[in-house]
Parts: C-alpha cells; structure tokens; sequence
C-alpha cells in the first residue's frame, strides 16, 4: 500500500483509492502550486474507491453527482473521524474526551487543514486560548516546541493539545509545566463499508 501513489503512473495499480475532503473537496480545481491538487480534477476517473472524508452523514448529494461527473464506475463511500481519547505525547497516560471539558487549550498542528482539528476541540469543550498552525509535513525543532509552550502558558492554557500525525515528530523536551496531548481519532465508515470491505477482500486474497 503506497500513500500518495495515485499520480506515480509508472507503479502496477492494483486498485486506487482517492480520498474527497467534503469540506474542500477540489480547492480552486488547480494545482499545486496555484492550488492544493496533485493533478487536474478529470483525473478522478481513474479511481477504483473513492472516499468522501469528513462526511456529516447527509450522503453529500451534491458532491456525490460531481464525483459521478468525472468517475462513473467508482465505488463511493463517506467516513469521518471519530475521536477517541488524548494521550500524553511524552508520558503515554490517557485521557477520555471528556477529559477537554472546561479546559483552555493551545491547539499546534502541522497538517494541510488543521481548522477541522481545532473545531473538533472546541466540540469536545475545549477553549482555544493560542493556535499555532505550522505547515503539512514540517519538521519541528525543540525551540518550536519551548516557543510554544511558552505562549500557551502565557495565555493561561491548562495544556497543549496536537494531532497524531504530529506527536510522532515532535522532538522531546526538556519542560513539563504544561501536558501535550495529542487526539487520537479513528477513521468511521458512515456508508459503502462492505462494498470497500469486499473489494479489500478480492484484492487480499485472490
């Protein structure tokens, strides 16, 4: 399994599967660098599965007849992420959500939508007292770290709150005055799960 081998046309595909962020689903419908996509839009056709991300479990109809525009024999399905608990980035203890409640929180994210990640948060009954919003993929230095550790606490943040694509790059420091979190979510298929199930099944063991 390759993750952004959609657009490596020189790889045997077996099966591509394209995830469609309902909240901004095709950008500007330019690419990288004018816009956010890897190639054009008609593209999409070659998709085996496609999955909308983000879903409110409406069924996204109008989105749904775009993707059926461009893609007419895809398999779709609509999932979203489903929080589960915090963990300590450092210690590994673990929270429960409700853990958030009443909380001021620093929210740092270095992910390509991170305001999805801090609505989610005050969801959960936080309140975002500092946001620090890095770029996709950055790699933090320690100084990042103490830097803003430092404004949270400025700001009276009872802790620093990061995503799990994030906890895994952050470099270890040497403070504990404030916790840093990270949320641990878990991807929820809200339709099309045996469709995907079964074509997983034909492709594992065939």
């Amino acid at each position: 399994m390759l993750d952004d081998g959609f657009q490596y046309l020189r790889l045997k595909h077996r099966m591509d599967i394209v995830l469609v962020d309902r909240t901004n689903p095709f950008d500007n419908g330019y690419v990288l660098p004018r816009g956010l996509l890897r190639e054009s839009v008609k593209h999409l056709s070659r998709a085996s599965f496609i999955f909308i991300t983000k879903s409110t479990g409406d069924g996204s109809p109008e989105l749904r007849a775009r993707i059926r525009e461009l893609n007419a024999h895809a398999e779709i399905t609509e999932c979203r992420h489903s929080p589960r608990y915090l963990q300590d980035v450092f210690t590994g203890a673990r929270h429960p959500l409700e853990f958030l409640q009443g909380k001021k929180i620093a929210a740092l994210s270095g992910i390509a939508a991170p305001r999805g990640f801090e609505e989610t948060l005050e969801r959960l009954g936080g309140e975002l007292v500092y946001r620090k919003r890095f770029a996709d993929h950055h790699r933090y230095r320690p100084q990042e770290i103490l830097d803003v550790l430092n404004a949270a606490r400025d700001r009276g943040a009872d802790l620093v709150l990061t995503t799990e694509k994030d906890a895994v790059r952050l470099p270890l420091v040497d403070r504990r005055d404030l916790p840093i979190l990270y949320l641990r979510v878990q991807i929820e298929l809200l339709s099309g799960a045996e469709d995907f199930d079964a074509l997983i099944s034909r492709i594992c063991f065939k």
